[in-house]
């Protein structure tokens, strides 16, 4: 980390006098008078290297870092290989900013391409840009994509995830366009309403797979009954659940986004995380951000470049579609990274245990009298139950290093289970349940 060393004294003194200025008063002579501090900042003094470690590893320890979590609801606690920690932690890679002067970094582009091809074999989809900031963003450039003079209106269902929801109507808000909330059915986006709702102004149809309850959608039916009224189908998909279901493009959908964060990201009190977006041919000039091409050079080498950034700082506001200007370039790696390590069948064998133990511990848990699903639909790795004294639970859980569900609604609580939680984890968990509602 050498090239973060500040200059020295003389070498500031060297600058000055290059520049042709007597003093550093006069370097800064446009600045008035009265912005210049005439005394000290009464700010503590500067700590040292040993003293600042110490204050660091105490504020991390007022952390709560569970053995056991059985929590989602947009991020997951999913195994990361060692090697998807270590490269990217290497200076050139955690250093290395967005290429503005993009062909000089022909690494940095390369591994943005493998990212690029690795998520439209994912998601089914034509063309991929280098992601965004995250999922809920992903989402609401997603929605601005379908709009177009006539139809100005985006639809979302109700059981898509809160933030995403609230990021979509920001967006909607400073554009002056319309969002509407599709109602929930039974833990599901209902159907009906949906079709009463797709008039000729929307523009677009957003639905979560699996949705925030958990529940798998009739992603299929959902998209074909978009089509009909002539809006463009958007899904936003778990990316470990995408290596057993179905992709989005076979469920008809026009554009694929997503959280990539269970793509090798660690949980990080919110982030940084990515957003991936992928869409059909047919939408891809009006894909955000960037687009890395390979071509091939003036003696006919392999190369990269931005193939496509018309929808940015590149051109002039009024015509740009979108204000993304930048990609979470170093979470794209880790997420390349981790698909290019688990590879298609052990991103499979990671979403099959995580089913199967949420399925362990559903049963599990609704053994336990008085504990019940909320939907009865079917899931992937997550589900909601009915469950009493909701808040004595969760607080015996906590005692016993274990990461209850999330609380929802008046007695919910959802819970999440990975390919990382052991079966002895699950029947500690299960125990304690029974054990409190037995009280």
């Amino acid at each position: 980390m050498g090239s973060y060393v500040p200059s020295t004294g003389t070498q500031r003194e060297e600058m000055r006098k290059a520049v042709g200025v007597s003093s550093m008063r006069e370097l800064f002579r446009d600045v008035p008078e009265q912005m210049l501090l005439t005394e000290p900042l009464h700010i503590p003094a500067g700590m040292s290297e040993l003293e600042v470690s110490r204050t660091m590893t105490a504020m991390a320890a007022e952390n709560r870092v569970y053995g056991t979590v059985l929590r989602g609801a947009g991020a997951y606690d999913h195994y990361i290989p060692s090697i998807v920690k270590y490269i990217p932690a290497k200076e050139e890679f955690l250093t290395a900013y967005t290429p503005y002067q993009a062909e000089m970094s022909q690494g940095l582009l390369q591994s943005i391409f493998e990212y690029q091809t690795m998520i439209c074999q994912l998601t089914g989809m034509d063309v991929s840009n280098a992601s965004v900031y995250d999922g809920a963003t992903a989402a609401a450039e997603a929605a601005a994509m379908c709009r177009d003079r006539k139809r100005r209106v985006t639809l979302i269902s109700g059981a898509a995830h809160p933030d995403t929801i609230n990021t979509v109507r920001t967006y909607c808000y400073g554009t002056g366009d319309e969002l509407r909330i599709v109602p929930v059915k039974d833990g599901k986006t209902d159907m009906d309403a949906l079709g009463e709702m797709l008039t000729a102004e929307v523009s677009g149809f957003y639905v979560q797979q699996p949705n925030f309850f958990g529940q798998l959608e009739d992603a299929e039916a959902l998209g074909a009954l978009t089509h009909q009224a002539g809006a463009l189908y958007i899904m936003g998909c778990n990316p470990i659940a995408l290596a057993i279901m179905k992709t989005p493009r076979a469920c008809g959908a026009d554009i694929a986004v997503g959280e990539g964060q269970p793509l090798g990201l660690p949980l990080g009190c919110g982030g940084p995380y990515l957003g991936y977006m992928a869409s059909t041919e047919k939408l891809m000039r009006k894909l955000p951000g960037r687009i890395v091409g390979e071509t091939t050079d003036s003696e006919g080498r392999r190369a990269y470049v931005l193939s496509l950034q018309a929808r940015e700082q590149h051109i002039r506001r009024e015509k740009a579609s979108s204000n993304i200007c930048s990609n979470e370039a170093l979470c794209a790696l880790t997420a390349g990274l981790y698909m290019a390590t688990m590879g298609p069948d052990g991103m499979a064998q990671a979403a099959e245990q995580s089913m199967a133990k949420a399925h362990y511990l559903a049963r599990a848990l609704c053994a336990i009298e008085g504990v019940s699903l909320a939907y009865t639909g079917e899931y992937f790795h997550e589900f909601v139950t009915h469950m009493p004294r909701r808040e004595a639970v969760l607080s015996a859980l906590a005692e016993g290093d274990i990461l209850g569900g999330l609380p929802v609604g008046e007695d919910g609580i959802l819970w999440c289970a990975t390919e990382k939680v052991s079966r002895a984890q699950l029947d500690k968990a299960v125990s304690i349940v029974k054990e409190v509602l037995a009280k």
